[in-house]
């Protein structure tokens, strides 16, 4: 109760701030461009923080342009910041925004950061070695992120309750805390607090990769507000286009990447490509096509929803068209 009393002061508080974003006309600058865009991101080792780090934005836009940057733990807190009016672009997983889309948030799917393979996975303390030993045990993620939705996909395969593990709800920072305090026995988690929690002396259950296997793939995707897609497609083009020029440097140039994205997570280049290698990025070309943005994903965030219904993390899924209508790869293409 305490946390949605936060959560609902803090949605207060970001309305206040709604007029800041790219979708106000008073913000709006000469030749159709917005005067200001805000970017909701996370922490997480792939090309939105090397887009952030190079500054291809303020480049591509010119001083006309202001970027600004609000950094966030997780894609709920994401949503929350778009529900509120305080975001214009932003990072989310997969089944927040499927989550999003059912419960009605005004945003589109333009582009597809990565594919999570192995970067989210269920760390354990020793002495665990199979889920099914986790009843009774104290495991951590952030509710209602892409980990939260594999970790409970990882409880159902297993045939465990998911009543008879005591889930909670904790932000990657507070995770890696909780763990070095002895307080939790697990938790499915994202890098880089995950690569920390294993050289803490964790041991991996169960990773995102393997849970794709079985039809439960989540990405790391890009939402943008339908106003500001509709006022300013040209801008949404031009951000697509610096995110696609950071895959290539990726898949070209790993130690350029590498090196943008360690100084954005202060950890080392070595570090950085090690936890790039376990997400996979796809290019604008591939991902217009039907493995993607063209049918893939609409049919991921369908069932997504559907998943996240049957273990009770939402009450409503919309028609199978709704979510299909939410990806737009228009701005690939």
């Amino acid at each position: 109760m305490f946390r949605r009393v936060l959560a609902a002061a803090a949605a207060t508080a970001l309305v206040l701030t709604a007029a800041a974003c790219g979708g106000d006309d008073d913000t709006a600058a000469a030749g159709g461009k917005p005067g200001k865009i805000v970017i909701g991101y996370q922490q997480i080792p792939n090309g939105d923080l090397i887009v952030k780090h190079n500054k291809w934005l303020e480049q591509a836009f010119g001083d006309a342009t202001t970027i600004e940057w609000k950094l966030f733990d997780s894609g709920g807190s994401v949503n929350e910041a778009i529900q509120a009016g305080s975001v214009d672009l932003g990072l989310v997983g997969s089944s927040p925004a499927s989550r999003g889309i059912s419960s009605g948030i005004k945003y589109r799917v333009p582009w597809i950061f990565d594919v999570i393979g192995e970067a989210e996975a269920l760390a354990v303390k020793g002495g665990i070695s199979d889920v099914t030993q986790l009843k009774g045990k104290t495991i951590a993620t952030p509710f209602a992120s892409t980990a939260h939705y594999s970790l409970l996909a990882a409880l159902q395969k297993a045939g465990l309750d998911a009543k008879s593990v005591k889930v909670i709800d904790s932000e990657p920072d507070a995770i890696l805390a909780a763990w070095k305090r002895g307080d939790i026995d697990g938790a499915y988690v994202w890098n880089p607090v995950l690569a920390k929690l294993l050289a803490d002396g964790g041991t991996t259950l169960v990773t995102s990769a393997e849970l794709a296997k079985d039809g439960k793939t989540t990405y790391d995707l890009a939402v943008v507000t339908d106003e500001f897609a509709e006022k300013y497609p040209d801008a949404v083009k031009t951000w697509v286009a610096q995110q696609d020029k950071a895959v290539k440097q990726i898949k070209a140039s790993p130690d350029d990447a590498a090196a943008a994205i360690a100084a954005e997570l202060s950890i080392t280049p070595a570090e950085a490509k090690a936890q790039m290698d376990d997400l996979i990025f796809v290019d604008a070309a591939a991902q217009a096509g039907d493995e993607y943005l063209g049918q893939g994903l609409p049919d991921n965030l369908f069932a997504t929803a559907k998943f996240n219904r049957d273990v009770g993390q939402i009450t409503t899924v919309r028609d199978e068209k709704t979510y299909a209508d939410a990806v737009d790869s228009s701005f690939v293409e």
